[in-house]
């Protein structure tokens, strides 16, 4: 009975840290004037307008998982000498121990640490890819102006959970199809159209030029790279052993690389999976920040609904295989648009279909499954849809958010 009292579902949760936050911001702000009614008692002067810490612009990285996506952004602001306040909840983030002359970087801690600095934020501009923006414990702050997503993925901007972009300002696409569904669900929900700017995909500008800095390797293994999605629907947690049971028994390296939140969400999962191939020498698993190295080793690539499927062939040009069926699109924004999404339509042309039935044949599958002209073609006019404005990725975001901050300044 005790437990019953003590449990408090998420929802409710959410709910009441709303409420925490809300009335630590009042106080705040309370204290703020009383602070200046009793120097103007002291002193009798008129100390007017409360003093503010208010930044031009402000950037928030999630996790190192976004670091190539901030770092060209952060050194195009730096470049141009324009001062920008850099939150983080990466304690290893490279930013924190770099020096720079106008770029400020702090750590914020994560998840509700993070989230009540955020909800407190003063700012004319804020960039962040955390979506759920004014969803759950992430706030609007009053005191900020402009919110602004840059998308960390070439694939659907829809496929975020259920309202994950709506209460954004703007929205940094990677591609101009990206832009026609996100209005479908402006509409249909009845909420402010947004800010929609193709700027293209600063993290893969980044990586190209990695990928010139790495080592081909000396002997070569034919390898398959494993690299999935999470959650319910993702290959991992779906099949598990039903899949890398073939193959590790094909003799291939087979590369695992989970998605990066399946490290704090699918704990049991890994771990589970990890014990089973420890006594299996071709079975390797990456956990790396950087997935380059990875894509680099294989030949081919199984995956579900990953968007790091579109790394792979517009990095390396390089063949998949995925796992999409029964997908349940009911968490997502995408479910609401009653058609196949881009990011779907577009896999049935760039690779090909693997089936839960074929999984004990899938050695045979990947021998036979021919790179052929139409595929390579198809993985081109795909590359040009969803990764426009190649390598100018980051000083399109910085004109942007110039543009938008003279804007703010000028109406004010």
């Amino acid at each position: 009975m005790i437990t019953l009292f003590l449990y408090i579902d998420p929802g409710t949760g959410s709910m009441l840290f709303s409420i925490l936050i809300g009335a630590i911001a009042t106080l705040y702000f309370l204290l703020k004037a009383v602070v200046i009614k009793i120097k103007f008692m002291l002193t009798g002067k008129d100390i007017g307008r409360i003093p503010q810490t208010t930044y031009s612009y402000v950037i928030y990285c999630e996790g190192k998982q976004y670091w190539n996506l901030f770092t060209p952004i952060v050194t195009e602001f730096e470049k141009r000498q324009i001062p920008v306040m850099y939150y983080t909840s990466a304690e290893d983030d490279p930013l924190l121990n770099k020096q720079t002359q106008y770029i400020k970087a702090e750590f914020i801690g994560s998840g509700n640490a993070a989230f009540a600095r955020l909800n407190l934020l003063e700012a004319d501009i804020v960039l962040m890819t955390t979506p759920g923006l004014q969803v759950y414990q992430l706030k609007r702050s009053k005191k900020v102006k402009h919110y602004a997503h840059i998308l960390h993925a070439t694939s659907d901007a829809t496929m975020y959970k259920l309202f994950g972009i709506d209460y954004f300002d703007s929205i940094l696409l990677t591609g101009e199809y990206q832009k026609k569904d996100i209005r479908q669900l402006e509409h249909q929900r009845n909420i402010p159209e947004k800010e929609l700017i193709t700027i293209g995909c600063p993290y893969l500008d980044v990586l190209v030029q990695k990928i010139q800095e790495l080592s081909v390797e000396n002997t070569h293994l034919f390898t398959v790279l494993v690299s999935p999605s999470w959650g319910s629907s993702a290959i991992l947690a779906k099949y598990g052993e039903k899949l890398l049971d073939p193959l590790a028994s094909s003799g291939w390296r087979i590369i695992i690389r989970p998605h990066p939140q399946s490290k704090k969400s699918e704990v049991q999962i890994l771990d589970r999976l990890t014990k089973r191939y420890e006594n299996n020498n071709n079975i390797e698993w990456d956990f790396n920040n950087d997935n380059i190295l990875s894509m680099q080793k294989s030949d081919i690539m199984i995956s579900d609904f990953s968007g790091i499927i579109f790394d792979y062939i517009f990095l390396y040009d390089k063949p998949v295989i995925y796992v999409t069926q029964d997908f349940d699109l009911r968490p997502y924004d995408a479910d609401d648009l009653h058609h196949e999404i881009w990011q779907f339509e577009t896999l049935k042309k760039i690779g090909i279909e693997l089936k839960e039935k074929d999984f004990p044949s899938i050695k045979k599958i990947i021998e036979v499954t021919a790179d052929n002209e139409n595929l390579r073609k198809a993985r081109r006019q795909a590359k040009n849809e969803a990764w426009q404005y190649q390598g100018e990725g980051s000083k399109n975001a910085v004109d942007f958010l110039v543009k938008k901050y003279k804007e703010i300044v000028n109406q004010n």
